[in-house]
């Protein structure tokens, strides 16, 4: 069931208006819940049992964690002692159990075969394809995880666990955002069950405005530059340096599109639930340094790396050095958490140095007024924007190709390549019959309309109201049902 599929807007309207009809909280829960199994079941029902034994254990581990202690023991110290052992062990055995889950799907595979390649034993037959790994997984299964953990850290914490199997079943299987987030927390999402109301129609039309320019996004825009990024990158040995350029700009672009677009599309739906998800995206293309660039990218995962791998670490509280040594650590587990190639953790890597570098920079420049005031300059600015966004797009290349031969195959060609002729007349001519100036001139034409959005939103602070969302809304869908190629290409994100 895809989320531009009329079967979608059928069952999303179907939900919508069966939740509203119901008066007691409780059977709104139970619907919810149904729904999301349902949505779910139609596209994996096999895993479908595996999620909701999955549910159950973490719903019994938070209720576990957060049990008081044994008030009736005489020895207080030592009945506070025992609680406190039994909840950490709890929680790491929650923990343990939620990344073997993800491991035995997403990276066993991938580690049998990089131990087999490193001793030259056959462990795994053939060689291990990332894409082919990730279809045997359950769609959303990472995302799942890193909610579960969390849920048990906060719990943990001191956040009151969850006393209600199916409110808690309704948060961890909430179908918008169950395959590719954006990651919730489940205490902001259970608190919003105690004030639902029926939305307003300025709510209603932004949920509605939402879908619409999701929709767009990727039926309009990325799965029409994916079509020129799949031809490229497929016959990658015979393109020349400005073809390679091109294909990395142009994936730059598809894979935020549709990766903001499959969150416009969910945030919209949920708001049609009365529940607001948390935004994940916020123009990070116009950001002048990678930790920016971070606070604005997959802005969910960049928070539940702060908060339960960066800080546990020890964040920027022991010295350069080890925050330094930090940055790169957990950036390497980001880039393995999207897939299990070698190609994703470079990309970790490079992320992780560049914000190392960038942690070096600042602490150099903050005791140089001259050099804050450079950085602060138009200068400085363009500059910052310039190194940012080249770390960005140019590790795009490992985040696309994971296969490090053909990364490595895509960056010789970045200088002194020719265009091979038939690259030429097969890809341009034959398939997409557009010239390369066309395309980058599309591009050009999309960064400006981004940075005029930009402008508008983040620098005069204007919006559009509530009643040209709503009349922009057919005109978009319009636009999908005209424009969006033939055969909706899956969401990049559900291969991780």
């Amino acid at each position: 069931m895809d989320f531009r599929s009329p079967i979608y807007a059928l069952f999303l309207l179907s939900v919508v208006a069966v939740f509203w009809c119901l008066s007691q909280q409780k059977l709104r829960i139970w619907a919810l819940l149904l729904a999301s199994v349902i949505f779910y079941a139609s596209l994996q029902i096999q895993y479908v049992p595996l999620l909701l034994v999955a549910t159950w254990i973490n719903f019994q581990l938070g209720r576990a964690i957060g049990a008081p202690p044994d008030w009736r023991i005489e020895d207080w110290n030592y009945a506070q002692q025992d609680w406190s052992k039994r909840r950490i062990k709890l929680l790491w055995i929650g923990i343990g159990l939620n990344l073997m889950l993800l491991i035995s799907f997403k990276y066993m595979p991938f580690l049998l075969s990089s131990i087999g390649g490193m001793f030259n034993i056959p462990l795994m037959p053939g060689e291990a394809n990332w894409k082919w790994l990730s279809s045997l997984a359950p769609f959303g299964l990472s995302f799942f995880c890193f909610e579960s953990i969390a849920y048990l850290v906060d719990v943990h914490r001191g956040a009151p666990a969850a006393q209600s199997l199916a409110k808690f079943g309704a948060y961890k299987l909430f179908f918008p955002k169950l395959i590719s987030g954006p990651i919730t927390r489940y205490h902001l999402f259970a608190g919003q069950f105690q004030k639902l109301k029926p939305p307003q129609i300025d709510q209603i039309a932004e949920g509605l405005w939402l879908i619409a320019r999701g929709a767009v996004k990727k039926g309009v825009f990325a799965d029409r530059i994916g079509d020129y990024v799949n031809l490229s990158f497929d016959s990658l040995a015979r393109a020349g340096t400005g073809d390679v350029w091109l294909t990395v700009i142009a994936y730059g672009f598809q894979i935020y599109l549709d990766f903001s677009g499959y969150v416009d599309l969910a945030r919209g739906s949920a708001m049609l639930l009365g529940f607001n998800l948390p935004q994940n995206f916020d123009l990070p293309y116009f950001t002048t340094s990678l930790a920016e660039f971070w606070r604005r990218w997959h802005m969910t995962l960049g928070d539940w790396l702060r908060n339960y791998l960066y800080f546990p670490l020890g964040g920027s509280r022991q010295g350069l050095p080890r925050t330094c040594a930090n940055l790169v650590t957990v950036m390497l587990l980001a880039g393995l958490w999207h897939g299990a190639a070698w190609g994703f953790v470079v990309w970790g890597g490079i992320h992780g140095l560049g914000l190392a570098i960038h942690r070096l920079v600042d602490t150099v420049s903050q005791k140089s007024i001259g050099l804050m005031k450079f950085w602060a300059s138009l200068p400085g600015i363009l500059l910052g924007w310039i190194c940012t966004q080249l770390t960005v797009f140019l590790s795009w290349i490992f985040f696309r190709l994971p296969n490090l031969s053909d990364a490595g195959l895509a960056f010789q060609k970045l200088w002194g390549v020719p265009t091979d002729p038939q690259f030429l007349q097969k890809i341009y001519v034959e398939e997409l019959k557009v010239y390369p100036n066309h395309i980058a001139g599309m591009l050009a034409i999309l960064a400006v309309a981004m940075g005029t959005s930009y402008l508008f939103r983040r620098g005069l602070k204007l919006q559009l109201n509530w009643f040209l969302r709503l009349l922009l809304v057919p005109v978009c869908l319009y636009a999908v049902w005209i424009f969006a190629p033939d055969g909706a290409a899956r969401y990049i994100y559900f291969d991780f």
